[in-house]
């Protein structure tokens, strides 16, 4: 990947705010997809959801 945190998640919808406080970034949520995995795009954190979690439906 691109060097980002790789965070193991239970939901598919996970929110985002760089984890560094006042030196983190605006709170984003993010949703997991049949990947199973997703790339906060400001901060590069890697999500991946964990084995036997339901991945978010696609409509």
């Amino acid at each position: 990947m691109d060097g980002g945190e790789r965070i193991e998640v239970k939901t598919a919808t996970v929110g985002c705010d760089g984890g560094g406080g006042a030196l983190g970034h605006p709170l984003v949520y993010l949703k997991i997809g049949d990947s199973r995995e997703i790339v906060c795009p400001y901060c590069s954190r890697h999500f991946v959801l964990a084995d036997g979690a339901k991945a978010e439906a696609g409509h």
